[in-house]
């Protein structure tokens, strides 16, 4: 799994909408350089650009490899540097600190149960968003006082790397009642969430059972996006971001809890 299509799609948008009608061969380092001041004018950051510029470049090399292409095609594009800071008109982003518990503790008392203890086991362990949101039982040793929890997949699996997240007995307690289930299910689900959802609704309901509509009966039947067995990156970003809304605080991603983490581990040791 990963999350690299959605950049690959957002490049070719760029990509087919200047050059899509072209033929590739004719694809050199001006067009390259013509997209990133496109790229700029819409306002994109100098990293992302970078990325895009990168991802265009790797499809004229696979092409290549693939004999679709020559490979003058793409030792060309190579001779394009990227965008260096403070000698483009490209914007600068701002860099990603950590922020401080009480931001956190009050996006939490607006997020439902599920994704407030997925904030409160990636704070405590520092895992990445994507790593919280795949958690399984099967993926979790708990044979010693401290759990070694194991993801299917993970970032740098592809360079040969192998990676152990470690729960200590604060983070145990969070997770600790997302265990008993199938040990291949996720342990934090949006179906889990709408279900809870509605079980507070119908406890605050005030018009009596034998009155108006009964318990379901305004529930779409085939909604376009059902809730699911597991938590997106995206949709757990989303969660995050109306519940700090809500809270009258900065948004923020959950990357953040990740910096906050080993902020305070390199503090502290």
């Amino acid at each position: 799994p990963t999350d690299e299509q959605h950049g690959i799609k957002a490049t070719m948008r760029y990509l087919k909408a200047v050059y899509g009608r072209r033929p590739a061969r004719e694809f050199g380092p001006l067009a390259l350089k013509s997209i990133r001041e496109r790229m700029i004018d819409a306002g994109l950051a100098r990293t992302t650009i970078n990325q895009h510029a990168g991802r265009i470049r790797r499809i004229f090399k696979w092409a290549a490899s693939e004999q679709l292409l020559s490979i003058d095609v793409y030792h060309a594009l190579t001779a394009v540097d990227g965008l260096r800071r403070g000698k483009s008109k490209a914007r600068e982003t701002a860099p990603v600190l950590p922020f401080g518990d009480a931001t956190v503790e009050a996006t939490s008392a607006h997020l439902r149960d599920v994704v407030a203890d997925m904030v409160r086991l990636q704070r405590l362990t520092g895992m990445r968003p994507a790593e919280v949101c795949m958690i399984r039982p099967c993926d979790v040793d708990r044979s010693g006082d401290v759990w070694a929890y194991t993801p299917e997949s993970h970032k740098t699996e592809h360079h040969g790397r192998s990676r152990a997240i470690f729960i200590g007995p604060q983070g145990q307690a969070v997770l600790l009642r997302y265990l008993a289930r199938d040990h291949q299910a996720y342990c934090f689900r949006p179906i889990d969430s709408e279900a809870k959802r509605r079980a507070e609704a119908h406890r605050l309901r005030v018009t009596p059972l034998s009155c108006g509509t009964k318990r379901g009966d305004r529930r779409t039947r085939k909604r376009k996006r059902p809730a699911g067995d597991k938590y997106t990156v995206d949709s757990y970003r989303r969660a995050i971001q109306r519940a700090a809304d809500k809270a009258g605080v900065e948004r923020w991603s959950p990357n953040r809890l990740r910096h906050a983490a080993a902020t305070e581990i390199q503090k502290r040791f």
